[in-house]
């Protein structure tokens, strides 16, 4: 049976998270904030303590949170059909054959690289179903011929005669160049096995198969170099791979290696590419037994707006029209201590504040019932200030004290957004109907920390625990919510501050 929801098994067997600590007093060890009793293993600061059991798990994790970036695309399905296709497979096999390489793993390459389309071609170079480039295509073998081309164009030019006459003269000028006439990049029966055996080839080299992945897209320059980071990391031990190189480092531990690691993930993402081929080996072995489910799968990833066009983030997928649930200011008021409740207002406890002036300034009258959001909302951001809290005060910054986030905008009803300024408002904003998401603006909060804040939400997004966007550009707010898998989590982490709360307050009394 494939994992196709993995995620979902994961929290609902518990070893995702740590297990349940005191939250309330604080030890003389703790901190003097908000340290929920429920946490997720290995995020933020503790990616320093990663056990090589739990560098297994968040793999497993990360691999399925790639779904997403596969299946956002509309071309997912018509890439399914292509590279399952018997001719397809026959050529896969046959790479297998003089590889080694396993088939599948060669039409998973072929999908996540052209959709199985041969004659495709990017716009910076590589072409055909192994997006090949033009110098690595010489270390293959592959053949590209080219042939000598003329073309002749003419001009007018003033020429003296002997006489001494200036006249116009049409002069014949003859050009030289060079056509492409055969690219064997461009034959799949050529550039797969081709593709395949360059990739053994990485895998002898490199001591792994994750390896040759990551160098089949990266570059062997760009492996050469990280991998020699990783093999000096403090405390990452061999056997050494990719997973490790991804996991071992933060803004606050092996910060040479986690800087390489955000160059590439600038540049085209490298990183996670290993991931990534898994998951698309996975989804293929899914379609071949069972279509109707990808299909399924495929419909659960479209963008409601425009099925034809990539998905733009997380959010736009998990939530989906029905789940605007909030038409108006009376369903906030018969929601309050239901399916809604007040976010806590605590800035030094639990370390955001609310910036009373921007919530609900569209509706002042009713200001205070703005001032809500779903226990599994308060929960996310409960615990993305605590990770960010943490991992600020390990990196030792110069920057000063941690500054609480500033909170922006939580639920709002539908009927905010139904006016003349609505047509300008960002989709993402009208997903606050649903109490699901908050917003968080960074403008405030010192460099380091603002690193900070972005590495514990790109950990907590790419294990599938929560999405976010920058809602307009160059805006500094941050609009993020929960995946529905992870919700009942959060509402967890909320409990564990309502608690702490109380009983904070009952101690302040």
């Amino acid at each position: 049976m494939l994992r196709i929801s993995l995620l979902s098994a994961v929290l609902a067997a518990g070893w995702a998270f740590l297990p349940e600590q005191s939250w309330w007093p604080l030890s003389s060890g703790e901190p003097d904030y908000f340290t929920p009793a429920h946490r997720l293993a290995g995020i933020g600061l503790d990616r320093k303590d990663l056990s090589d059991e739990l560098i297994e798990k968040r793999t497993e994790l990360m691999i399925e949170a790639q779904t997403f970036g596969i299946m956002r695309d509309p071309r997912a399905l018509a890439g399914a059909e292509r590279v399952t296709s018997p001719r397809m497979q026959a050529i896969f096999r046959e790479a297998e054959r003089r590889s080694g390489i396993r088939a599948s793993l060669i039409a998973a390459i072929a999908y996540l690289e052209s959709w199985g389309e041969s004659s495709a071609q990017s716009p910076t170079g590589p072409k055909g179903v192994m997006q090949i480039a033009t110098g690595t295509a010489r270390t293959m073998g592959l053949r590209q011929v080219y042939a000598t081309r003329y073309r002749v164009t003419t001009s007018r030019k003033r020429v003296r005669t002997k006489r001494g006459h200036t006249i116009n003269r049409t002069v014949r000028h003859r050009t030289r160049y060079s056509v492409l006439v055969r690219d064997e990049r461009l034959q799949p029966a050529r550039a797969i096995p081709a593709a395949a055996m360059y990739i053994s080839r990485l895998q002898q080299r490199y001591g792994g198969l994750d390896w040759a992945i990551f160098a089949y897209h990266c570059g062997e320059g760009c492996v050469n170099s990280m991998k020699s980071l990783l093999e000096h990391a403090k405390g990452v031990k061999p056997p050494y791979t990719v997973a490790k190189l991804f996991f071992a480092g933060s803004p606050a531990n092996n910060r040479e290696l986690y800087e390489a690691v955000q160059r590439e993930m600038a540049r085209d993402y490298s990183p996670t590419y290993y991931f990534r081929v898994i998951r698309a080996e996975q989804l293929l072995q899914l379609y071949k037994k069972d279509p109707a489910a990808f299909k399924k799968l495929f419909a659960d990833y479209r963008y409601e707006p425009n099925p034809l066009e990539r998905a733009p983030h997380r959010l736009s997928i998990w939530l989906k029209a029905q789940d605007l649930q909030f038409q108006n200011c009376d369903d906030l008021k018969r929601e309050e201590g239901k399916r809604l409740a007040r976010v806590f207002d605590d800035p030094s406890f639990f370390g955001f504040r609310l910036r009373k002036d921007q919530i609900g300034a569209a509706d002042l009258l009713n200001r205070d019932y703005y001032l809500q959001a779903t226990p599994a909302a308060i929960g996310t951001l409960t615990y993305i200030a605590y990770e960010t809290h943490r991992l600020y005060d390990a990196m030792k910054s110069r920057d000063g004290k941690y500054v609480p986030l500033d909170v922006t905008s939580l639920v709002q009803p539908l009927s905010v957004f139904q006016n003349a300024v609505a047509k300008k408002t960002p989709p993402e904003a009208v997903q606050h109907c649903t109490g699901q998401v908050f917003d968080i603006n960074y403008r405030n909060l010192p460099l380091s920390e603002r690193e900070a804040l972005d590495f514990v939400l790109a950990d907590m997004g790419w294990h599938g625990y929560l999405g976010f966007v920058e809602e307009n550009p160059g805006s500094g707010t941050l609009h993020i919510g929960s995946s529905p898998s992870s919700r009942d989590f959060f509402t967890e982490v909320y409990e564990d501050a309502l608690r702490a709360k109380k009983s904070s307050d009952q101690q302040d009394s």
